[in-house]
């Protein structure tokens, strides 16, 4: 857990050395013993020894094979960890629920959400990753300008927990991090609808400062639209990107039941 424990060999990564940090990272992950957990860019395996201690089935991933093979060997006698050498991005989930705890790499944390939050919405049990802060900041936002942010925050609580000192990595990034914390709120959706409520998100805030009566009729007829605007309390005259991503929700239902599917995003 010392600075002078350099990386066998850079690959553009920076591990996480802050005790407090890992720390903070589990805790607030809410872990049990029987949670599946994901650690997406083990590295040298600052945060995953830790997780060992806290779960009792710890999937570790990480795509440079020298890391992956001084993993291996440094765990190599925990029965609860699995070290996997493999692109996260080309990884296949196990189909039953997890969490993730995990510094995840930078340049692919869209991706990565993805595959969390709409590829396997189903069975992510949320977690915190440590990630770059802008992104971070535009999916806790208010105003809402991309579609699978507003899919994320449909079924998932998240909070920006606080920004991260560069001194906690080693090396130091050049950018700004922060602790993202995600937990699943209750909401579901039927997976053969999944597709299609992204597609509903992405007709209807395709004009950022479009408002959103003027969205909706691109799905809804006038009195429709009265309708859902007052059953919701949605206010009509706001623009798109200010609607909470409950009442999209609440309109794609109405969508479900009153629009013809052939009408259908």
């Amino acid at each position: 857990m010392t600075k002078r424990k350099l990386p066998v060999r850079f690959t553009g990564q920076h591990f996480t050395i802050d005790k407090t940090l890992i720390s903070d990272s589990i805790r607030l992950a809410s872990l049990k013993y029987s949670d599946t957990v994901l650690d997406i860019g083990a590295g040298k395996g600052f945060l995953t020894v830790h997780l060992l201690h806290h779960s009792g089935d710890v999937i570790a991933i990480e795509k440079d094979t020298g890391l992956a093979s001084y993993l291996k060997h440094k765990y190599r006698h925990y029965t609860n960890l699995t070290i996997l050498n493999i692109d996260f991005l080309n990884f296949r989930i196990p189909a039953r629920p997890f969490k993730v705890v995990s510094n995840i790499p930078y340049g692919i944390t869209s991706d990565i959400l993805k595959i969390l939050m709409f590829a396997n919405l189903e069975n992510f049990k949320g977690g915190s990753i440590v990630m770059q802060l802008a992104p971070a900041r535009k999916l806790t936002s208010n105003k809402i300008y991309s579609p699978y942010a507003i899919f994320y925050r449909t079924f998932f609580h998240m909070k920006l927990q606080y920004e991260i000192n560069p001194a906690s990595f080693m090396p130091p990034p050049t950018v700004q991090s922060a602790l993202l914390c995600i937990e699943p709120n209750g909401i579901r959706i039927e997976h053969v609808h999944k597709e299609k409520y992204l597609r509903f998100i992405q007709k209807l805030i395709a004009v950022p400062g479009t408002k959103t009566r003027t969205a909706l009729k691109a799905i809804f007829r006038k009195s429709q639209i009265e309708s859902i605007c007052s059953k919701h309390s949605l206010d009509p005259g706001i623009n798109v990107e200010n609607v909470n991503p409950f009442l999209w929700k609440a309109c794609f239902n109405e969508m479900l039941k009153v629009v013809p599917e052939k009408f259908h995003p």
